[in-house]
């Protein structure tokens, strides 16, 4: 990665999703732009890849890793200390970690209704109320989390996704507003047609792969059929990793509770 960027040098960081995709992307983009950041992730060997990466781009030096399982409460509150010791304080977290199941709703299981809400809101949650207190100690602390395209438009399928990230938007705003006057930012970013190991079943673990799985067998071609046919196709995961870097970063200053949807005019 070539970037001239250096805006978030001396930036403490910490990522979820921070193996693969859409999080690995948002990883090395700000390590690249001189920051140092922790990633976390539930998989060990997405978490390894994305060192491998760093390494090969000369930024692994600013580099630290943490398992963390974002829908359990003491895996949540420990890896957050973790990253705040190794990185001796937050400036920013990016909540990038999520899943998806998809299934015809009448056919959904409840475990996997509430398991997407599990990992994808509370995770979220999880996550901000512990780095809030480190956060709320710097002098411009940001949240960015993830939202989706599918808060706001239809997507087959996705009736649990959807509303996690329906509600992840409205999380976000009450922060923003909440901790105002203490200088906080909050910010969602709503991906769509990104591809990344969610939507191209290439994650490090069957928690961060999309649709396809055996007990629900939905076509993933089909699904992406029955979206609005417009925009500009598939982009990688840098497209959103550059706006992610944009927003926590001193040029995204006037951005709060709000969301930016990402997605190549594909929603219009």
């Amino acid at each position: 990665m070539t970037t001239a960027l250096s805006r978030y040098a001396g930036r403490r960081v910490l990522i979820t999703g921070g193996g693969s995709g859409i999080g690995q992307a948002t990883v090395l983009r700000l390590l690249a732009e001189g920051g140092s950041v922790v990633a976390a992730d539930v998989s060990e060997e997405g978490l390894k890849a994305t060192v491998s990466k760093a390494e090969q781009e000369g930024t692994a030096g600013r580099l630290a890793t943490v398992v963390v399982d974002i829908a359990d409460e003491d895996s949540a509150r420990a890896g957050v200390a973790e990253a705040v010791r190794v990185l001796g304080g937050l400036d920013v977290l990016v909540n990038a970690a999520g899943i998806l199941r998809a299934a015809h709703t009448h056919e959904m299981p409840l475990a996997d209704w509430n398991r997407v809400l599990t990992v994808n809101l509370t995770g979220t949650f999880l996550m901000t109320r512990e780095a809030l207190p480190e956060l709320l100690k710097t002098e411009t602390p940001v949240v960015v989390n993830f939202s989706s395209t599918s808060a706001s438009f239809a997507h087959p399928y996705m009736a649990a996704y959807a509303a996690s990230k329906g509600a992840i938007q409205s999380f976000t705003h009450a922060i923003a507003l909440e901790y105002s006057k203490q200088n906080l930012r909050a910010v969602s970013v709503c991906p769509g047609s990104i591809s990344s190991g969610m939507t191209d079943a290439s994650g490090t673990s069957k928690e961060n792969v999309g649709p396809g799985f055996p007990e629900h067998d939905v076509d993933w071609n089909l699904i992406m059929k029955l979206l609005p046919a417009i925009g500009q196709g598939f982009a990688g995961p840098e497209a959103v990793a550059s706006v992610v870097a944009m927003l926590a970063s001193e040029d995204g200053k006037f951005i709060t509770g709000t969301e930016i949807r990402i997605d190549g005019g594909t929603h219009m």
